[in-house]
């Protein structure tokens, strides 16, 4: 015989999850790089790679993000404050989910 409370909690319980994580990260990262930080990765050398960055490619990245920085209306007090709000963003990423494993685990 199926739970379908249990069901229904745990679809609840994943899908706020899911909702509050997504929301929490796509705000963060928007506040990251609003903040003076963008996530710029540096390509890595894979031999069965179907596309890697050159290293042209990779300088003119870096350019744009120069560029991007050096047009940045924000006062250094205002870009910590975004950077500051970015993490506590992650920071309830990270407590989403770990309420939802201890909510549906523990209880």
């Amino acid at each position: 015989m199926i739970d379908w409370i249990a069901f229904l909690e745990v679809f609840l319980v994943s899908l706020a999850c899911a909702a509050t994580g997504v929301f929490f990260y796509a705000l963060g990262l928007r506040l990251l790089v609003s903040g003076g930080r963008p996530p710029v990765v540096p390509p890595a050398e894979f031999p069965d790679a179907i596309a890697v960055r050159s290293e042209k490619q990779a300088a003119k990245i870096e350019r744009k993000v120069e560029k991007v920085m050096q047009r940045t209306p924000l006062t250094p007090a205002q870009q910590r404050g975004r950077l500051l709000c970015a993490y506590a963003c992650f920071g309830v990423c990270a407590l989403a989910v770990l309420g939802a494993v201890v909510y549906l685990v523990v209880y």
